[in-house]
């Protein structure tokens, strides 16, 4: 009787052995993120650095030369230490860092991480610090085809888009021009402390305020968090329609995006895995789109970005376009390889339970 049994024993084994020679083929053809998933990163890498060579252009040839001692890879993406909107201070190594055109890739990793895909709607809160940012966020939205909601914030802390004559609005202008940004913002705020510019200059909130109101957009003018909030709220909601909005994108530490509680310092860089809620009178919108169920990603602690990502901290000169840590986890939402770890586990398991014990 004893033939019988070390015969299933050995079919056991060989399946065993021939599902691992599977399981190996399969990996090694399976890519770690879809194929569409990297073409976009590297679309929208290589768009952000056509903004920033636009920008470079533009810059100068309104006779603004780049300081290449504040921004010794040339992007046009870096600002001034003080201007007259200038809100708050700010880490000029860390909008440095930003203007790596990885970072649009990174946007697009964490998009499709959060489940966002062509033909979505996400909604954005734009703080002028981070110009950088912003342009990566449009990168990877015109490579997904998302159409992004912006409202965006004109008061900008050390280094952003506060330069003399070279402010948010006209190098949105100049990147509308070079067809780089199709998106019209939804609103636009002062910015700053109270979202109304208390913490600058008051020639810098009457020169904003002037710019806003001879634009299209809407002046976005609550003063008090819960309406400010909810304002930005219902018009993300007006705008998106009878889509959904599939992620909420958080750029810079706006007042009325951060809100006023402390516990928003925990979120993590990135997609955020966790969003404390303080009481809603505290609230800013980022703990306002959590609390709906939005995904949010927090573009703010650079430096926990690069230690998240694997990007590195200030680069001279700036990786090429496509180039970058582009996660493996970005993808469309499961991963592949763990449903086929899982499948052949569980297989594995299966076909040894059916060896005898005693052969």
């Amino acid at each position: 009787m004893k033939r019988p049994v070390r015969g299933r024993a050995f079919a056991a084994v060989y399946a065993a052995a021939a599902l691992s020679v599977l399981y190996l083929g399969l990996l090694a053809i399976l890519p770690s993120a879809s194929a569409d998933a990297r073409a976009e990163m590297v679309e929208a890498s290589r768009l952000m650095a056509r903004a920033s060579a636009a920008l470079k252009a533009c810059r100068e040839a309104r006779g603004l030369p780049i300081d290449l001692s504040v921004d010794p890879n040339g992007t046009g993406l870096v600002g001034v230490e003080r201007s007259e909107i200038t809100t708050s201070a700010g880490r000029l190594e860390a909008k440095r860092t930003t203007t790596n055109p990885a970072f649009a890739a990174l946007a697009v990793a964490l998009l499709r991480e959060a489940g966002v895909r062509r033909g979505d709607v996400v909604a954005v809160g734009a703080s002028s610090s981070f110009p950088a940012l912003i342009v990566a966020t449009y990168a990877a939205a015109k490579s997904m085809g998302v159409t992004p909601l912006v409202i965006s914030s004109l008061g900008a802390s050390e280094w952003g888009a506060n330069a003399p004559g070279f402010f948010w609005l006209d190098m949105e202008a100049c990147l509308r021009e070079a067809g780089l940004v199709e998106a019209d913002p939804i609103a636009r705020t002062i910015g700053g402390e109270g979202d109304v510019g208390r913490d600058m200059a008051a020639a810098g909130r009457a020169l904003l305020v002037a710019r806003i109101r001879v634009g299209e957009a809407p002046f976005l003018e609550e003063s008090g968090l819960e309406g400010n909030v909810a304002r930005r709220m219902s018009l993300y909601r007006e705008q998106a329609g009878a889509r959904p909005l599939k992620a909420f994108v958080n750029i810079g530490g706006s007042w009325a995006n951060m809100g006023t509680d402390s516990a928003v310092l925990s979120v993590e860089p990135g997609l955020a895995r966790r969003v404390p809620l303080p009481s809603p009178d505290r609230r800013g919108v980022i703990q306002a789109m959590a609390a709906d169920g939005v995904p949010v990603i927090h573009f703010l602690n650079v430096h926990g970005l690069c230690d998240r990502y694997g990007l590195p901290w200030d680069p001279r000169p700036l990786p090429a376009p496509g180039e970058g840590p582009f996660p493996g986890r970005a993808g469309a939402g499961p991963r592949p390889h763990a449903a086929l770890t899982a499948v052949y586990v569980l297989l594995v398991l299966t076909l040894l339970f059916t060896v005898p014990r005693k052969l």
